[in-house]
């Protein structure tokens, strides 16, 4: 990407920062309780309106001025939206404020209390519960605080009581500083509250700072605001072995701090409202499920999006994307997807073309080349429109008066191609006018998607700048982002100097920093201030719209920034990081979060964006990118080239583990339909699937792909073996079928990893689509299929079931019944010696007309001591002599010796071979073990 491309910068900031700021500490001490502000707030009129909703009004008990005077009335709104979901909100009774614009993030308007001010009226609510199917709303009246149970047990999931021994006060509201906290069980796991980067791991660890306010600061820098902004956490507790989660959404845009202490978990927020909402799960999946109810489920993928993608900032021209391409088919190494930083631009400006290094006859030409072969490729696009009288694109959004404002006129920043404005896509024209942009650079070169950056947004000054006079800027030599306009510091505002200062870029720095001014205005008068958050967000929606408009094919966006509900239109790749060890095992976490956050097509730069990886590391990376949703290499200007191919031993390992994804594709693209769905993460943690085993909760070393796939890297240099946490059950290693880990409890097992390998490992009960593979997604998809069967190792009972979606990729919609898409559940039983395998078709013409069909079926687990025979199909005996037979193989065993000094088990691994079954029909294969 053309990543923030702040790495070194941020490091130099980090050095200066400390220098100037001698500043306490930033979590405040557990013990203190100096800090509280005033006394709260209490209830003086409650209501139920019409549609049963809690309608409230409350009053300030001792206004203070410490950040300002408080808000002396607000109204409470409480609301059982679903038979899961509450909505908690509390804003100015007598004044509107910024919230996330609803035409934005589509949810009901809270209804007005018409109420003379002071004045209360009867309590028309009998008792302080408002009760729902799953939740429980209470409060208490003087101070006002609230909880909210779960109805099936009582437990408490949110409490925002203040004692006097607690270290946060009652509800706080001012014009700029909301503050509000919830006691929280020492024990419970939470997760969530992104972006960071988490050293310790995917578990949200106390006394951490949690920062959210969206800032081009390099993903190297741990704990510190990145660039999203994810106010939405999981809690998971575990009472006597039952797990139960829920999460909490606190939908606001403006920045903010968040306080963990292990007991409590406070928020202080500079602006807007306290809109929560809470999703009483009870699992994982559940609470995810949920959450995606509300914000949009994530965008549908088209096929060629879980292939492999090659990108660099610095293929200069044209021949080298070329030799790319090339070089990936004579290493035999599969790739999808070719992308270019802004090195195909004219000047660096958006929506255009270097005549010179991409000319467009030949670029054209290469295009045409690969999409015949079903390669596909995208580029990048900034959200400066650099200032130049000469620029139509520029000279287009002054016309249509596109561009955010500061004192009347476009806001003038620098990124890349030196002076820029930024569009405003909270302004319908703006929406307009970037699709025809868009439209305009698509008949230029018919680009296959794009790729969002520097939309927190980036900007390489600060303050209030003029375009110098008499001097080049910038000079097009030494690094680019260094600032080059005539600039001076915006404080006279309180947008710009807030009275309380959030933890921006892990430094407390001005929140206009390197970013633009917060006094800016957008569209109806919106301050930045307000908006900073949502930039990357409604780009994504902007551009979302553009590329529908565009062929009526399936848009593929990603996007840098993102806020809530950006999954429903973009995937995100986790920014600027380094090709460390370190980083590597960042990416497990920072992946799995963005899955609870809804966005499930993630992935990192492998091999690390900088500086150079070495070559062992590369080998690991891949075998571990080859498993994320998104999987793309990407480096840096500076660094040396790192495509796989550039060394031997990293290319057998991209062969290996790239080879058994383009084999998994058909089960990671029906997880692509199951997250557009129902929202399930693509790749998950393990406790998503065994939320009872506490074992599971800080796991942040494996993942899940789905329900059933885990996957085990290596993160540490020099390890040829790796410590793997396996929960109880029968697991099959993917790269070899015959080897076995089973166990009646959690068990960690050493397992064999020299440098090319991967452990990738099938858990019991399921059944995994797959087929044989290739170099680029579109043929690979032509092979036939090997449904995988794994039963419980040696159970004389067991089951197994699995899915498989299929459909014309590219197609906007992802769903069933227009004819163009099959749906495909496949079940499989064993008893007493009888295996029975089948599947249940939906809308099977699709299948039957792209001619798929099933070759092979692989059964693991079964008595090796008996031999298969006697085998039907759709209820006809096959006759000896047929091209159908079966294999068997007896199965090994990874893992301690049994307390009877060895293994008594012997399972076999039993192939069906020269099958030939329509994909698109029912079909039902049965034999014996006799």
């Amino acid at each position: 990407m053309l990543p923030s491309r702040f790495l070194l910068l941020s490091l130099l900031l980090i050095l200066f920062f400390n220098a100037v700021h001698s500043k306490p500490k930033f979590f405040p001490s557990s013990s203190s309780v100096s800090s509280k502000i005033g006394l709260g707030y209490r209830v003086v009129s409650v209501e139920e309106t019409p549609d049963g909703s809690l309608l409230a009004r409350l009053q300030v008990k001792k206004p203070n001025k410490i950040y300002g005077p408080d808000i002396p009335y607000l109204q409470l709104f409480v609301k059982h939206e679903t038979n899961d979901r509450l909505r908690v909100h509390i804003t100015d009774a007598e004044k509107q404020r910024w919230e996330v614009p609803y035409n934005l993030l589509p949810r009901e308007q809270p209804p007005v209390m018409k109420q003379t001010i002071g004045k209360s009226t009867k309590n028309t609510i009998t008792g302080s519960e408002y009760v729902g199917s799953n939740l429980i709303f209470s409060y208490t009246s003087d101070p006002f605080s609230f909880l909210v149970k779960r109805k099936s047990n009582g437990d408490i999931l949110f409490d925002s009581s203040s004692s006097d021994s607690d270290p946060y006060s009652n509800l706080v509201f001012k014009d700029q500083y909301l503050e509000i906290s919830t006691k929280l069980p020492e024990d419970a796991a939470l997760y969530g509250l992104g972006e960071n980067t988490q050293p310790h791991g995917i578990r949200i660890y106390p006394n951490d700072p949690y920062t959210l306010y969206t800032t081009d600061v390099s993903a190297i820098n741990l704990n510190t605001d990145l660039y999203g902004s994810h106010p939405v956490y999981m809690d998971l507790r575990n009472e006597g072995g039952k797990a139960s989660a829920h999460a909490v959404l606190l939908l606001n845009s403006n920045g903010m701090d968040v306080f963990y202490r292990g007991k409590s978990l406070t928020y202080k927020v500079i602006g807007g409202v306290l809109d929560f909402y809470f999703f009483s799960g009870p699992s994982p999946l559940d609470v995810v499920q949920q959450y995606t109810s509300l914000i949009g489920k994530p965008a549908p993928m088209p096929y060629w999006a879980f292939g492999f993608h090659q990108c660099r900032w610095g293929y200069h021209n044209l021949s080298v994307i070329e030799d790319v391409v090339e070089n990936y088919q004579k290493a035999q190494i599969p790739l999808d997807v070719i992308w270019t930083d802004d090195d195909h631009m004219d000047g660096k400006k958006d929506f255009t073309l270097n005549p010179v290094n991409y000319p467009r006859p030949k670029f054209l030409a290469f295009l045409d080349k690969i999409h015949s072969i079903g390669m596909k490729y995208i580029v990048i696009i900034d959200p400066g429109i650099a200032v130049n009288s000469s620029y139509g694109v520029h000279q287009r959004g002054l016309e249509n008066d596109v561009f955010i404002k500061y004192q009347g006129e476009p806001f003038l920043a620098q990124v890349w191609p030196g002076a820029v404005n930024f569009p405003d896509f909270l302004n319908p024209k703006t929406v307009l006018w970037w699709g025809d942009e868009v439209r305009r650079f698509h008949e230029l070169v018919p680009v296959d998607g794009l790729w969002l950056d520097m939309n927190e947004v980036s900007n390489f000054c600060s303050g209030l700048c003029k375009i110098p006079k008499g001097k080049q800027c910038p000079t097009g030599t030494g690094p680019g982002w260094i600032c080059c306009l005539d600039c001076k510091n915006i404080t006279k505002t309180r947008w710009d100097d807030p009275p309380y200062k959030i933890n921006a870029s892990g430094l407390q720095v001005p929140i206009g920093f390197k970013t633009i001014a917060t006094s800016a205005v957008h569209y109806n008068g919106v301050l930045e201030y307000d908006a900073h958050s949502l930039y990357g967000f409604s780009q994504s929606v902007a551009t979302h719209k553009a590329l529908l408009g565009l062929e009526g094919k399936r848009p593929f966006i990603l996007s840098r920034s993102t806020f809530v509900g950006s999954g429903k239109y973009a995937a995100h790749w986790t920014g600027d990081n380094k090709g460390t060890w370190d980083d590597l095992k960042y990416s497990i976490s920072t992946m799995l979060n963005f899955g609870i956050f809804g966005m499930p097509m993630v992935g990192s730069d492998i091999c690390g964006f900088y500086p150079a990886p070495t070559e062992e590391l590369c080998n690991r990376w891949i075998e571990l990118g080859a498993f994320y949703p998104f999987s793309r290499d990407h480096a840096n200007y500076y660094s040396p080239r790192q495509e796989l191919y550039q060394w031997e031993s990293v290319a057998i390992s991209g062969r290996n583990a790239l080879g058994m994804r383009y084999k998994l594709l058909p089960y990671l693209y029906t997880l692509n339909y199951e997250a557009h769905t129902t929202g399930a993460p693509i790749a998950r943690p393990l406790f998503f699937s065994f939320p009872d085993l506490k074992e599971c909760y800080n796991v942040s070393t494996q993942f899940l792909l789905g329900s059933s796939v885990l996957v085990s890297p290596v993160l540490e240099k020099g390890k040829t073996k790796v410590s793997a946490m396996f929960p109880p059950g029968t697991w099959y290693s993917l790269f070899d079928m015959k080897q076995t880990i089973v166990s009646d409890e959690v068990q960690y097992l050493s397992l064999p990893a020299p440098l090319h390998v991967i452990n990738v490992h099938l858990y019991q009960n399921s059944i995994l689509p797959m087929q044989q593979g290739g170099l680029i997604s579109k043929e690979a998809r032509k092979t036939p299929f090997t449904f995988i069967v794994a039963f419980p190792a040696d159970d004389s009972k067991g089951e197994a079931k699995g899915k498989l979606f299929l459909d014309e990729d590219e197609h906007p919609e992802i769903s069933l019944g227009d004819g163009l898409s099959t749906y495909v559940e496949l079940y499989a039983t064993v008893s007493q010696g009888s295996v029975k395998v089948w599947s249940e078709v939906q809308e099977g013409k699709f299948a039957l007309e792209k001619g798929w069909i099933v070759e092979k079926l692989i059964v693991l687990g079964l008595d090796a001591s008996k031999r298969a025979q006697a085998l039907e199909i759709n209820g006809n005996a096959v006759e000896e002599g047929s091209n159908i037979e079966f294999y068997t193989s007896e199965q090994s065993y990874q893992q301690a010796e049994l307390e009877d000094g060895g293994d008594k088990r012997k399972t076999a691994m039993v192939e069906v071979r020269g099958l030939s079954l329509s994909v698109g029909k029912n079909f039902e294969v049965f034999w014996k073990m006799g």
